[in-house]
């Protein structure tokens, strides 16, 4: 299985992965900018052949700035780069065998579709007649051959995309990174494009490494999702664990639809805790073999929103709280139910045919309650 390193979050780091092998190493990888601005702090990652990898984070948080330093667009301050065991720091872009896609396209207007595809072979000399073939092959791969001889303006911005694609995929890159690459094509195409972009992965078995801030993108395309903070890698997993098990409150977070309870621990018999909030909302939650939080020790726990019961429990209940409706927000296959407690926000997601009684019932209150086993333990 696939390696990924954190160093942060309250757990020890891991050792570096070791070099000499197939795939992406990132060891100890390392940027900090004039004025002593750290973009990239310490990350360690391993990234299989084949595999699709999205790193995922607020803006800022270091990820643009570790793909550009693997596509050579940013040199690293300190640590290494290896692909397949081979250093990367010292080559230039153009003699990586990586390819860059970004947002923008970057398509000469000038220059006709197969010319745009064209241009990297002709770069590194190969003949007219080889590229021409090459390009044309390519065009085809991602279903554009019948508008090979077109401008860039006259395509759709989903058109555009695939020739951007098509024009680093004629190079045979081992790795393909693609630094927020559905960033400017409006919702509906960015859906399909989400589709045809993993499809086309699957298909060549290449390395993706996909840069995003869109969490719901991260979880529909990626194997494992790279969540980064303040330059650090903060948990690396596939997108379920991800997604129902954040390690920390800044995961938790950040991939939404968390309620998060921040209490002491009241009581503890053997793995299982029970956590008591400032409002004396009482939480239970099975810990881990290697979390050993004594009675009196804070704890912070996240509960999905997909988890919650709108009803049922009773006042006092343990894992249950009474909670007022501030807004009822109708997505059309679910409702969003934002709710309040104490001061604290919470979150319920309920089935969209609930819609009906759940309308204009803002200030209403209901209690929510929820199972032991969604009640995640988080690290800090």
């Amino acid at each position: 299985m696939s390696e990924g390193i954190t160093s942060t979050g309250g757990a020890a780091a891991a050792a570096p992965p070791t070099p000499n092998r197939s795939g992406l190493d990132l060891i100890n990888l390392t940027k900090a900018f004039p004025g002593g601005t750290l973009a990239v702090d310490d990350v360690n990652l391993h990234v299989d052949h084949g595999e699709y990898v999205v790193l995922l984070g607020p803006s800022g948080c270091g990820k643009t700035t570790t793909l550009r330093m693997i596509g050579g667009h940013e040199f690293p301050t300190s640590g290494q780069i290896l692909l397949d065991g081979q250093s990367l720091v010292e080559l230039p872009p153009y003699k990586r065998p990586t390819t860059t896609v970004f947002q923008h396209f970057a398509l000469f207007p000038h220059r006709s579709v197969v010319e745009n595809v064209e241009f990297g072979l002709k770069m590194t000399g190969v003949s007219k007649e080889e590229r021409r073939k090459k390009a044309l092959e390519t065009l085809q791969m991602v279903g554009l051959e019948t508008l090979a001889e077109r401008k860039p303006r006259q395509l759709s911005g989903g058109q555009q995309q695939r020739v951007a694609l098509a024009r680093v995929l004629v190079t045979n890159p081992k790795a393909l990174l693609l630094d927020e690459p559905l960033g400017d094509l409006d919702r509906l195409l960015q859906l399909k494009m989400r589709v045809e972009l993993r499809n086309l992965q699957r298909q060549l078995g290449l390395m993706f490494i996909h840069v995003t801030h869109n969490q719901e993108e991260s979880l529909s395309m990626a194997d494992r999702i790279v969540v980064m903070n303040d330059a650090r890698i903060q948990q690396v997993d596939d997108p379920l664990t991800i997604a129902t098990r954040p390690r920390n409150e800044h995961v938790a977070r950040f991939m939404g639809d968390n309620n998060i309870i921040r209490g002491t621990v009241s009581e503890a018999q053997g793995s299982r805790l029970v956590i008591t909030d400032a409002n004396g909302v009482k939480v239970s939650v099975q810990a881990g073999n290697d979390d050993q939080r004594a009675v009196g020790a804070a704890a912070n726990i996240a509960v999905r929103a997909a988890a919650v019961t709108v009803g049922g429990g009773a006042a006092g209940d343990i894992n249950s709280i009474d909670t007022e409706i501030v807004f009822v927000e109708y997505l059309g296959d679910l409702v969003k139910l934002h709710l309040v407690a104490g001061g604290e926000r919470f979150l319920a997601k309920v089935p969209g045919d609930q819609y009906p009684t759940l309308r204009g019932k803002e200030g209403d209150t209901v209690r929510i309650c929820w199972k032991e086993e969604d009640v995640q333990l988080l690290a800090d």
